[in-house]
Protein backbone atom coordinates (compact mmCIF):
# COMPACT_ATOMS: atom_id res chain seq x y z
CA UNK A 1 0.00 0.00 0.00
CA UNK A 2 2.74 2.23 0.93
CA UNK A 3 4.41 1.88 -2.53
CA UNK A 4 1.19 2.67 -4.21
CA UNK A 5 1.17 6.00 -2.47
CA UNK A 6 4.18 7.09 -2.93
CA UNK A 7 3.83 6.55 -6.95
CA UNK A 8 0.18 8.02 -6.88
CA UNK A 9 1.31 11.08 -5.07
CA UNK A 10 4.04 11.62 -7.45
CA UNK A 11 1.77 11.34 -10.20
CA UNK A 12 -0.89 13.72 -9.07
CA UNK A 13 1.92 16.50 -8.07
CA UNK A 14 2.90 16.40 -12.09
CA UNK A 15 -1.19 17.05 -12.81
CA UNK A 16 -1.22 21.20 -12.68
CA UNK A 17 -4.87 21.24 -12.42
CA UNK A 18 -6.28 18.68 -9.58
CA UNK A 19 -2.91 20.33 -7.67
CA UNK A 20 -3.02 24.23 -8.56
CA UNK A 21 -6.52 25.64 -8.41
CA UNK A 22 -7.74 23.61 -5.33
CA UNK A 23 -4.95 25.19 -3.25
CA UNK A 24 -5.05 28.76 -5.09
CA UNK A 25 -8.76 29.70 -5.50
CA UNK A 26 -9.67 29.51 -2.27
CA UNK A 27 -6.16 31.62 -1.49
CA UNK A 28 -7.54 34.37 -3.90
CA UNK A 29 -11.38 34.14 -2.64
CA UNK A 30 -10.16 34.31 0.95
CA UNK A 31 -8.11 37.56 0.05
CA UNK A 32 -10.81 38.85 -1.17
CA UNK A 33 -13.20 38.14 1.08
CA UNK A 34 -10.35 39.73 3.60
CA UNK A 35 -10.74 43.10 1.20
CA UNK A 36 -14.29 43.27 1.49
CA UNK A 37 -15.44 42.74 4.96
CA UNK A 38 -12.61 41.14 7.27
CA UNK A 39 -12.01 44.35 9.18
CA UNK A 40 -15.48 45.66 9.15
CA UNK A 41 -16.07 45.42 12.24
CA UNK A 42 -13.36 47.61 13.00
CA UNK A 43 -14.28 50.54 10.63
CA UNK A 44 -15.72 53.98 11.69
CA UNK A 45 -19.20 54.33 10.71
CA UNK A 46 -21.13 57.55 10.72
CA UNK A 47 -24.54 58.06 12.46
CA UNK A 48 -27.51 56.80 9.37
CA UNK A 49 -29.70 59.77 8.90
CA UNK A 50 -33.09 57.86 8.74
CA UNK A 51 -36.69 59.84 8.64
CA UNK A 52 -40.08 58.56 10.45
CA UNK A 53 -43.00 58.86 9.07
CA UNK A 54 -45.92 58.18 11.58
CA UNK A 55 -49.06 56.37 9.82
CA UNK A 56 -52.80 57.42 11.00
CA UNK A 57 -52.54 53.86 13.02
CA UNK A 58 -48.67 53.80 14.07
CA UNK A 59 -47.42 50.82 16.02
CA UNK A 60 -46.61 52.03 19.91
CA UNK A 61 -44.56 48.82 19.94
CA UNK A 62 -41.99 50.14 16.81
CA UNK A 63 -41.71 53.05 18.32
CA UNK A 64 -40.95 51.82 21.73
CA UNK A 65 -38.11 49.32 20.51
CA UNK A 66 -36.69 52.41 18.74
CA UNK A 67 -36.51 54.83 21.20
CA UNK A 68 -34.27 51.34 23.14
CA UNK A 69 -32.04 51.10 20.26
CA UNK A 70 -31.33 55.03 20.72
CA UNK A 71 -30.52 54.79 24.18
CA UNK A 72 -28.37 51.70 23.86
CA UNK A 73 -26.41 53.19 20.76
CA UNK A 74 -27.13 56.67 20.45
CA UNK A 75 -24.71 56.94 18.01
CA UNK A 76 -26.12 54.72 15.49
CA UNK A 77 -29.50 56.61 14.13
CA UNK A 78 -30.45 59.55 13.95
CA UNK A 79 -34.51 59.56 13.30
CA UNK A 80 -36.18 62.56 12.46
CA UNK A 81 -39.78 62.92 12.11
CA UNK A 82 -41.34 63.73 8.65
CA UNK A 83 -44.65 63.59 6.82
CA UNK A 84 -44.37 61.37 3.66
CA UNK A 85 -43.74 63.70 0.74
CA UNK A 86 -40.71 65.54 2.88
CA UNK A 87 -39.07 61.85 3.79
CA UNK A 88 -39.33 61.17 0.14
CA UNK A 89 -37.87 64.40 -0.83
CA UNK A 90 -35.00 64.16 1.64
CA UNK A 91 -34.29 60.28 0.55
CA UNK A 92 -34.23 61.07 -2.97
CA UNK A 93 -31.59 64.15 -2.16
CA UNK A 94 -29.55 61.42 -0.19
CA UNK A 95 -29.75 63.76 3.24
CA UNK A 96 -31.32 60.68 4.90
CA UNK A 97 -30.57 57.08 4.30
CA UNK A 98 -34.12 55.53 4.16
CA UNK A 99 -37.65 55.96 5.88
CA UNK A 100 -39.17 53.79 8.53
CA UNK A 101 -43.37 53.51 7.98
CA UNK A 102 -44.71 53.78 11.74
CA UNK A 103 -47.56 51.20 11.44
CA UNK A 104 -49.20 48.14 12.38
CA UNK A 105 -46.94 45.93 10.09
CA UNK A 106 -43.82 48.82 10.25
CA UNK A 107 -42.18 49.32 7.00
CA UNK A 108 -38.55 50.58 5.48
CA UNK A 109 -37.92 52.37 2.03
CA UNK A 110 -34.69 53.14 0.96
CA UNK A 111 -33.02 54.03 -2.86
CA UNK A 112 -30.13 52.33 -2.14
CA UNK A 113 -27.91 49.50 -1.15
CA UNK A 114 -24.58 49.94 1.31
CA UNK A 115 -23.93 49.73 5.14
CA UNK A 116 -26.32 52.33 6.22
CA UNK A 117 -29.78 50.73 4.46
CA UNK A 118 -28.03 48.25 5.48
CA UNK A 119 -28.37 48.75 9.31
CA UNK A 120 -31.33 49.98 9.17
CA UNK A 121 -32.51 46.63 7.57
CA UNK A 122 -30.96 45.45 10.76
CA UNK A 123 -33.01 47.17 12.95
CA UNK A 124 -36.14 46.19 11.44
CA UNK A 125 -35.57 42.37 11.69
CA UNK A 126 -34.44 42.66 15.12
CA UNK A 127 -37.41 44.36 15.39
CA UNK A 128 -39.55 41.44 14.04
CA UNK A 129 -37.61 38.93 15.87
CA UNK A 130 -38.11 41.02 18.82
CA UNK A 131 -41.78 40.39 17.99
CA UNK A 132 -41.94 37.09 16.99
CA UNK A 133 -39.93 36.41 20.29
CA UNK A 134 -42.86 37.52 22.88
CA UNK A 135 -45.87 36.31 20.93
CA UNK A 136 -44.08 32.87 21.51
CA UNK A 137 -43.59 33.23 24.92
CA UNK A 138 -47.49 34.97 25.56
CA UNK A 139 -48.34 31.27 23.08
CA UNK A 140 -46.18 28.99 25.13
CA UNK A 141 -44.98 30.55 28.66
CA UNK A 142 -47.05 33.81 29.59
CA UNK A 143 -46.22 33.56 33.13
CA UNK A 144 -42.95 35.01 32.20
CA UNK A 145 -43.22 37.41 29.82
CA UNK A 146 -42.44 40.36 32.35
CA UNK A 147 -39.03 38.57 32.89
CA UNK A 148 -38.88 38.32 29.54
CA UNK A 149 -39.57 41.54 28.16
CA UNK A 150 -36.97 43.12 31.08
CA UNK A 151 -34.17 41.12 29.41
CA UNK A 152 -35.19 42.13 25.85
CA UNK A 153 -35.45 45.64 26.51
CA UNK A 154 -31.98 45.40 28.47
CA UNK A 155 -29.75 45.63 24.86
CA UNK A 156 -26.50 46.92 26.20
CA UNK A 157 -25.99 43.17 27.39
CA UNK A 158 -26.27 41.51 23.93
CA UNK A 159 -23.42 43.06 22.68
CA UNK A 160 -19.94 42.31 23.59
CA UNK A 161 -16.42 42.55 21.63
CA UNK A 162 -14.64 39.15 21.94
CA UNK A 163 -11.70 37.49 19.65
CA UNK A 164 -13.45 34.53 17.48
CA UNK A 165 -11.78 32.79 20.27
CA UNK A 166 -14.00 34.46 23.13
CA UNK A 167 -16.98 33.06 21.36
CA UNK A 168 -17.98 35.71 19.60
CA UNK A 169 -20.91 35.45 17.21
CA UNK A 170 -19.79 38.19 14.16
CA UNK A 171 -21.71 37.04 11.25
CA UNK A 172 -18.97 37.59 9.11
CA UNK A 173 -16.94 34.80 10.22
CA UNK A 174 -19.36 32.48 8.64
CA UNK A 175 -18.52 33.60 5.48
CA UNK A 176 -14.74 32.60 6.35
CA UNK A 177 -16.14 29.34 8.12
CA UNK A 178 -17.76 28.43 4.59
CA UNK A 179 -14.73 29.19 2.58
CA UNK A 180 -12.90 26.68 4.87
CA UNK A 181 -15.73 24.18 4.11
CA UNK A 182 -15.42 24.71 0.14
CA UNK A 183 -11.82 24.36 0.31
CA UNK A 184 -12.29 20.84 1.60
CA UNK A 185 -15.00 20.19 -1.08
CA UNK A 186 -12.62 21.34 -3.71
CA UNK A 187 -10.59 18.04 -3.00
CA UNK A 188 -13.32 16.63 -5.18
CA UNK A 189 -11.38 17.66 -8.01
CA UNK A 190 -8.36 15.54 -6.74
CA UNK A 191 -10.53 12.87 -6.02
CA UNK A 192 -12.19 12.97 -9.37
CA UNK A 193 -8.56 12.47 -11.14
CA UNK A 194 -7.85 9.57 -8.89
CA UNK A 195 -11.36 7.72 -10.22
CA UNK A 196 -9.95 8.59 -13.96
CA UNK A 197 -7.01 6.72 -13.57
CA UNK A 198 -9.06 3.59 -12.11
CA UNK A 199 -10.92 2.79 -15.71
CA UNK A 200 -9.51 1.58 -18.06
CA UNK A 201 -11.52 3.01 -20.96
CA UNK A 202 -10.20 6.22 -20.50
CA UNK A 203 -6.44 6.48 -19.79
CA UNK A 204 -3.76 4.43 -20.90
CA UNK A 205 -2.43 4.36 -17.28
CA UNK A 206 -5.74 3.24 -15.99
CA UNK A 207 -5.29 0.81 -18.47
CA UNK A 208 -2.00 -0.66 -17.53
CA UNK A 209 -3.18 -0.76 -13.60
CA UNK A 210 -6.42 -2.56 -14.39
CA UNK A 211 -4.48 -5.67 -15.62
CA UNK A 212 -2.50 -5.89 -12.48
CA UNK A 213 -3.35 -8.01 -9.80
CA UNK A 214 -3.31 -6.02 -7.25
CA UNK A 215 -7.47 -5.84 -5.67
CA UNK A 216 -9.46 -2.88 -6.63
CA UNK A 217 -10.60 -2.03 -3.24
CA UNK A 218 -6.45 -1.21 -2.36
CA UNK A 219 -6.26 0.59 -5.58
CA UNK A 220 -9.09 2.48 -4.60
CA UNK A 221 -8.22 3.28 -1.19
CA UNK A 222 -4.59 3.82 -2.03
CA UNK A 223 -5.83 6.64 -4.52
CA UNK A 224 -8.26 8.08 -1.93
CA UNK A 225 -5.11 8.03 0.73
CA UNK A 226 -3.05 10.05 -1.27
CA UNK A 227 -5.93 12.46 -2.73
CA UNK A 228 -6.92 12.91 1.02
CA UNK A 229 -3.10 14.06 1.50
CA UNK A 230 -3.10 16.61 -1.10
CA UNK A 231 -6.38 17.76 -0.55
CA UNK A 232 -5.59 18.42 3.40
CA UNK A 233 -2.43 20.16 3.08
CA UNK A 234 -4.27 22.78 0.69
CA UNK A 235 -6.67 23.20 3.42
CA UNK A 236 -3.97 23.70 6.01
CA UNK A 237 -2.57 26.25 3.97
CA UNK A 238 -5.01 28.14 4.04
CA UNK A 239 -5.55 28.02 7.58
CA UNK A 240 -2.45 29.01 7.93
CA UNK A 241 -2.68 31.93 5.40
CA UNK A 242 -6.19 33.00 7.10
CA UNK A 243 -4.90 32.79 10.56
CA UNK A 244 -1.25 34.20 10.10
CA UNK A 245 -0.77 36.30 6.80
CA UNK A 246 -4.30 37.74 7.03
CA UNK A 247 -4.11 37.49 10.67
CA UNK A 248 -8.10 37.45 10.89
CA UNK A 249 -9.17 36.56 14.25
CA UNK A 250 -8.85 32.65 13.99
CA UNK A 251 -7.70 31.79 17.55
CA UNK A 252 -10.11 29.31 18.12
CA UNK A 253 -9.05 25.74 19.12
CA UNK A 254 -6.70 24.98 16.46
CA UNK A 255 -6.64 21.51 17.31
CA UNK A 256 -10.21 20.96 16.52
CA UNK A 257 -10.08 22.64 13.55
CA UNK A 258 -7.74 20.79 11.94
CA UNK A 259 -9.71 17.96 12.71
CA UNK A 260 -12.68 19.50 11.47
CA UNK A 261 -10.69 20.06 7.89
CA UNK A 262 -9.40 16.73 7.88
CA UNK A 263 -13.22 15.14 7.98
CA UNK A 264 -14.10 17.77 5.43
CA UNK A 265 -11.18 16.86 3.07
CA UNK A 266 -12.17 13.29 3.09
CA UNK A 267 -15.68 13.57 2.10
CA UNK A 268 -14.41 16.24 -0.76
CA UNK A 269 -12.18 13.19 -2.05
CA UNK A 270 -14.61 11.04 -1.51
CA UNK A 271 -17.53 12.69 -3.31
CA UNK A 272 -14.82 13.41 -6.23
CA UNK A 273 -14.05 9.67 -6.45
CA UNK A 274 -17.90 8.36 -6.65
CA UNK A 275 -18.74 11.06 -9.25
CA UNK A 276 -15.69 10.06 -11.27
CA UNK A 277 -16.65 6.58 -10.94
CA UNK A 278 -19.84 6.83 -12.58
CA UNK A 279 -19.15 5.32 -15.70
CA UNK A 280 -21.80 6.07 -18.34
CA UNK A 281 -21.46 10.01 -17.76
CA UNK A 282 -18.57 11.66 -19.94
CA UNK A 283 -15.35 13.35 -18.60
CA UNK A 284 -17.16 17.16 -19.34
CA UNK A 285 -20.11 16.43 -17.03
CA UNK A 286 -18.57 14.65 -14.06
CA UNK A 287 -16.63 17.86 -13.97
CA UNK A 288 -19.40 19.96 -14.18
CA UNK A 289 -21.47 17.58 -11.71
CA UNK A 290 -18.89 17.92 -9.04
CA UNK A 291 -18.38 21.68 -9.70
CA UNK A 292 -22.06 22.45 -9.33
CA UNK A 293 -22.25 19.96 -5.65
CA UNK A 294 -19.62 21.93 -4.42
CA UNK A 295 -20.82 25.46 -5.30
CA UNK A 296 -24.09 24.68 -4.44
CA UNK A 297 -22.97 22.87 -1.17
CA UNK A 298 -21.23 25.74 -0.08
CA UNK A 299 -23.73 28.35 -1.04
CA UNK A 300 -26.46 26.73 0.64
CA UNK A 301 -23.60 26.80 3.95
CA UNK A 302 -23.57 30.63 3.66
CA UNK A 303 -20.41 31.21 1.16
CA UNK A 304 -22.50 33.95 -0.86
CA UNK A 305 -25.08 35.10 2.21
CA UNK A 306 -24.20 34.83 5.33
CA UNK A 307 -28.05 34.24 6.49
CA UNK A 308 -28.61 31.42 3.98
CA UNK A 309 -27.28 28.90 5.86
CA UNK A 310 -29.87 30.27 8.78
CA UNK A 311 -32.74 30.00 6.13
CA UNK A 312 -32.20 26.84 5.37
CA UNK A 313 -31.59 25.71 8.58
CA UNK A 314 -35.85 27.30 8.99
CA UNK A 315 -37.58 25.84 6.43
CA UNK A 316 -35.70 22.91 5.33
CA UNK A 317 -33.10 21.68 8.15
CA UNK A 318 -32.59 18.42 6.66
CA UNK A 319 -30.06 19.68 3.94
CA UNK A 320 -28.27 20.99 6.19
CA UNK A 321 -27.56 17.94 8.20
CA UNK A 322 -26.74 15.94 4.99
CA UNK A 323 -24.74 19.38 3.03
CA UNK A 324 -21.28 18.34 3.96
CA UNK A 325 -19.97 22.56 3.58
CA UNK A 326 -22.87 23.00 6.25
CA UNK A 327 -21.73 20.14 8.33
CA UNK A 328 -18.12 21.55 8.17
CA UNK A 329 -19.35 25.13 8.90
CA UNK A 330 -21.37 24.32 11.78
CA UNK A 331 -18.40 22.05 13.05
CA UNK A 332 -16.46 25.15 13.13
CA UNK A 333 -19.08 27.51 15.14
CA UNK A 334 -19.61 24.20 17.75
CA UNK A 335 -15.67 24.98 18.64
CA UNK A 336 -15.38 28.62 18.09
CA UNK A 337 -19.08 29.53 18.97
CA UNK A 338 -21.56 27.25 20.79
CA UNK A 339 -19.12 25.11 22.42
CA UNK A 340 -21.45 22.27 21.82
CA UNK A 341 -19.31 19.16 22.08
CA UNK A 342 -22.68 16.76 20.88
CA UNK A 343 -23.13 18.71 18.10
CA UNK A 344 -19.47 18.90 17.02
CA UNK A 345 -19.04 15.30 17.81
CA UNK A 346 -22.20 14.56 15.65
CA UNK A 347 -21.12 16.46 12.35
CA UNK A 348 -18.24 14.90 12.25
CA UNK A 349 -19.76 11.36 12.58
CA UNK A 350 -22.03 12.05 10.04
CA UNK A 351 -19.12 13.43 7.73
CA UNK A 352 -17.06 10.10 8.41
CA UNK A 353 -20.38 7.97 7.37
CA UNK A 354 -20.55 10.10 4.29
CA UNK A 355 -17.49 9.13 3.21
CA UNK A 356 -17.34 5.43 3.67
CA UNK A 357 -20.55 5.46 1.96
CA UNK A 358 -18.85 7.51 -0.89
CA UNK A 359 -16.04 5.46 -1.08
CA UNK A 360 -17.94 2.09 -1.35
CA UNK A 361 -19.89 3.21 -3.81
CA UNK A 362 -17.24 4.21 -6.04
CA UNK A 363 -15.72 0.55 -5.34
CA UNK A 364 -19.04 -1.25 -6.40
CA UNK A 365 -19.18 0.89 -9.50
CA UNK A 366 -15.63 0.66 -10.42
CA UNK A 367 -15.64 -3.38 -10.16
CA UNK A 368 -18.72 -3.38 -11.91
CA UNK A 369 -16.81 -2.44 -14.83
CA UNK A 370 -15.46 -5.24 -17.01
CA UNK A 371 -13.49 -4.28 -20.66
CA UNK A 372 -14.08 -6.24 -24.07
CA UNK A 373 -10.20 -5.40 -24.74
CA UNK A 374 -7.34 -3.06 -22.80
Amino acid sequence: MLHLIKYNLLVKLRNFNTTFWPLVFPLILGTFFFFAFGNLNDADFETVQVAMVQETSPNPLFSFYIEQVKKSNSDLLNIQEMDESAALAALKSKKISGIYYNEMTPSLTVNAHGIPESILQSVLESYNNSLHTIQNILKEHPSGILNGLSQMADTRDLVQELSLGGKTIDGNSQFFYALIAMACLYGCFIGFSAAITLQANLTALAARRCVTPTHKLKLILSEQITSFLLGYTDVIILLIYLRIILKLDFQGQIGKMLIISLFGSLIGVSVGLFVGSLGKLSEGIKVAVILAISMVCSFLAGLMNSNMKDLVEKHAPIINRINPAALISDAFYCINVYNDTARYYRNLVTLAVMSAAFVMASFLLIRRNRYDSI
